[in-house]
This record gives C-alpha cells, structure tokens and sequence, in this order.
C-alpha cells in the first residue's frame, strides 16, 4: 500500500469485535484492523501513538514468535503494523459508521493514533488458477475449547461433564445476548469423529450466532440471523449455493436440492478441517472428548474412536489449547501472586515481560516454565501466560476448479486453511474471567434443576404423577 495515497473510497466495512474494527480494501485481497474506544471516554482513554504501535507490534510479534511455532507457519498470519495518515483514519471511521450494527455503536474507531495492523483479507483465495469464474467462498468458524478440563483445582464436578460452551449458551440466553440456544458443541467438532464433526457444523449453520460465517468473494451472505444484511434462512442459503455443488443441468429442486447441497458443504468444511500430509493419528482420552449436553447418543459416543489426523489444523490448535493445565480457577490464585509480587515491586513488570514484548525467548520461557508450582513469581507469570487460543477465528477458503475435476457430477475445490485472532490475552482480564466462570458453571447448576445431581445433593430422587399411577424412581450416582 502506498500510504501517501490512501483513499477511503478503497475500503469498506467487514467486521468488528469487542476491540478492533475491520476494513477491506476493494481492489486488493487485503484488511485493515483499528483500535475502538469507548464512546462515553474516547478522548481520554485512547492510547498514543506510540502506545498504540507498540500494543500492535507486541500482536504481530505474538503471532510471528509464540503462536506461528506452536500452529504452524501455513495456518498462522502475523501481518503487518502500520501508521497511517489520520486524515485518511478519520474520513474512513465517518464513511464506515453508517454500515456498523447498532448494536456495536457503544465503541468508536480510534482516529488520534493513525495506527492499524494490516492483514491478508483471508476470505479470497490468492494464486489460484481456475477456469470457473465463480466467486470464491469463506467459512468462518470459531470453534471454542475443544475439550474438558481435568484439572485437580476444578471445584465442580460438572465442569468435568460438560464443556463450557455449552454452559455459556444458557448464560447469554438468560441474559439475552441471543434469542436461540445452539446445539453447537466443540467437542463434536474437535473429536476427529467425521458423524459429530458433520453434526456440529450443521448446528453451526442451522443457528451461528457469531461462530459461523460464509464469505462469497469477501462479501459475507451468511451468519447471525439478528443480521438484517444476511440470508435469513438455510434453505436460502442453500439456493444460493447451489451453483457450486449441483450440475448446473440438475433437474433437482426443492427441500431434495437444499439438503444435497447442505451436506456437500458440510463435507468440504470437514475435509479441509481434518487435511493433513502426516498419516500418523493424536488419539484422544476418551473422558475429555464427551459432553454430556451433546445430542448425540451416548453409545455413539462411547463406542468411537476418537483421533485426529496429526498436524491437520484441529489437532494444531487442540494441542495447543490443552497447554491450559490449569483452569481458570487455578490461574486465579496465580495471578492474586504476581498482583501481590508487582505491588512490592513495580519495577519488575518489564522484566517479567507482562506487556511483552513477545520474543522468541518469551516462548522459551514458559515452555520451561516448571510442570509443579515450585512458589516462584517466575512459575506464576509463565503459566498465566500460556498460549491458549480459545477465541480463534478458523478461515477456510474455497474456489471451484473444474480444470481439476475426475468426476463431472462431483465439483473439485482448491482451498486454503489459515488461523486468525490469536492476541494476547491481557494478563489483567484473569480476575474477570475467573468471574465469569462461576455465574456460567452456577447459572448451568440452577437452570438444569431438577435433573443436575450436583445441587440435587446427590439424591435418591423420587416422583409421582399426580394421578397417583405411575412411580419413576430415578438413581443418582453417588
């Protein structure tokens, strides 16, 4: 990009979250990432210049030095920190403004530090030849922890039953961040087992929420169905994506053709997610992979095999996720540690390295950080920091290429595999999330009653209708 000549007109809205705006540009398959400040204390409470670099950096670092090792150098971007000119920042923010969802306008794009970190726009597939002149497609998933702690601090036992994506939707429902409950479970979709992982991208599509995107040619056509500017419904979703997995001569239409192309989707997605060069297999204990509020039938769950293709993008980022030994409840009293150690002494936050920067002897330094809490500030701050990438964003990018088809019934896709939103997780926000843990894990407790056995106290529980007629004794193990 040519920074000195810049133009607004060139970009356009493509997303948000909590922290960061993003804008793609119209011609180049790249993004731009700014900053956002609350509204009621913008001025005040945005960063420097310089500070506002340097939080950049210290992502693009994180990505290139600690999380690119550990995922893979095919599946991890790292980009790019840039400066650019604030008359350009602010003409942007004012164009973008009226495309922004109401509900993200309680933030503002940073427009004092001119400061953006610049991305490859990961729903268009570059240096692929094709004779098909149909628009690429992007699935953007987010799929969550993938497996159950077995930590020895876990306090509660359903923690070890079921995940906790799953407790967290009856947490957002009750308190109306969505209107419908998914029956996504990341368990499903990290067991390797292809049944569960197709049965978890189908509840994905069925209600996304904001764990589901679809992108035709960078241009997002499916996700949360509080989106007015999306399809609304599957089957039209499945109309629109018709061309891609139906002969274009197909005599089939209706409910028939929607449900083909639905479940030819699904099996490309699952295809990319499970693709990989080495035939060897991780093989997962069997107690960490089954959640119990899954709807698929506990036999089938327990008579499968669960493994996942070594090195293909599921198994990176399990792995890497399941550094988390700990728990949150056990990363608490960590942090209460180095809180306490920086009162004493404050001059220790640098080298401690608790805002960075993020080096490739960072990485060294937590991996050899000791296996047992030996009492030392040293231990405390290397397992706070344990890479975890929970909220990563999984692109897969497909083009139909019919140069490269066997069977004419049967569409070939190139595709490309990449692993985005891998920051560093303020080591500050573990309090919160320590919090936010226990409304979850207590709200699941309350709300599932009569049938959780843990407030249940564990009892014999006995019913009668009111007939009188019928006696369901039911046994809680004890």
């Amino acid at each position: 990009m040519e920074l000195d000549k810049m133009d607004e007109n060139d970009w356009k809205y493509h997303g948000e979250g909590n922290k960061s705006l993003v804008v793609s540009n119209v011609q180049h398959a790249r993004v731009l990432r700014l900053l956002k400040y609350s509204t009621e204390d913008a001025e005040n409470s945005h960063k420097t210049t310089e500070q506002a670099f340097r939080h950049i950096q210290n992502i693009v670092d994180y990505s290139q030095n600690v999380m690119k090792p550990l995922l893979g150098e095919k599946f991890v971007h790292n980009g790019e920190a840039v400066k650019l000119p604030l008359d350009f920042v602010r003409q942007l923010s004012l164009k973008v403004q009226q495309e922004r969802p109401e509900s993200r306008c309680d933030k503002v794009m940073d427009t004092f530090s001119g400061c953006a970190l610049c991305l490859p726009n990961l729903t268009q597939l570059s240096c692929c030849c094709s004779r098909e002149h149909r628009p690429p497609l992007c699935i953007e998933i987010k799929p969550k922890c993938g497996f159950l702690p077995s930590s020895r601090h876990v306090t509660k036992e359903i923690k070890h039953k079921v995940c906790r994506f799953c407790m967290h939707q009856h947490f957002k429902l009750a308190h109306g961040k969505w209107k419908r409950l998914s029956r996504y479970c990341p368990l499903d979709l990290f067991s390797g087992n292809k049944q569960r992982m197709s049965l978890a991208i189908k509840h994905l599509i069925e209600e996304p929420q904001n764990n589901f995107k679809i992108f035709k040619g960078g241009e997002c056509i499916y996700s949360c169905k509080d989106d007015a500017d999306v399809l609304q419904d599957v089957d039209e979703l499945a109309q629109h994506l018709r061309p891609y997995f139906l002969p274009s001569g197909s005599l089939m239409n209706g409910h028939q053709s929607s449900k083909v192309v639905l479940n030819e989707l699904i099996q490309v997605i699952v295809s990319a997610l499970l693709s990989s060069w080495d035939p060897r297999k991780t093989h997962l204990s069997e107690g960490r992979v089954r959640c119990e509020a899954s709807l698929l039938h506990r036999d089938l769950l327990r008579n499968t095999n669960h493994c996942l293709p070594k090195d293909c993008v599921l198994d990176k980022i399990l792995g890497t996720q399941m550094l988390d030994s700990l728990d949150i409840e056990g990363l608490n009293p960590l942090f209460k540690r180095v809180e306490q150690h920086l009162q004493d002494f404050p001059k220790e936050r640098s080298s401690l390295q608790i805002d960075g920067p993020y080096s490739q002897s960072f990485l060294e330094k937590i991996q050899n950080c000791p296996t047992e809490d030996d009492g030392s500030i040293e231990y405390a701050v290397g397992k706070g920091y344990r890479p975890v990438p929970r909220l990563t964003s999984l692109y897969t990018a497909y083009r139909l290429d019919q140069s490269l088809e066997i069977q004419p019934s049967k569409p070939h896709f190139t595709y490309s595999v990449s692993i985005l939103d891998l920051d560093p997780k303020p080591y500050e926000s573990i309090p919160h999330q320590s919090r936010l843990d226990s409304k979850i894990v207590n709200h699941y407790l309350r709300s599932t009653l009569p049938n959780n056995q843990e407030l249940a106290n564990q009892s014999v529980f006995l019913g009668w209708d009111r007939e009188g007629e019928d006696c369901t004794l039911v046994f809680h193990p004890v």
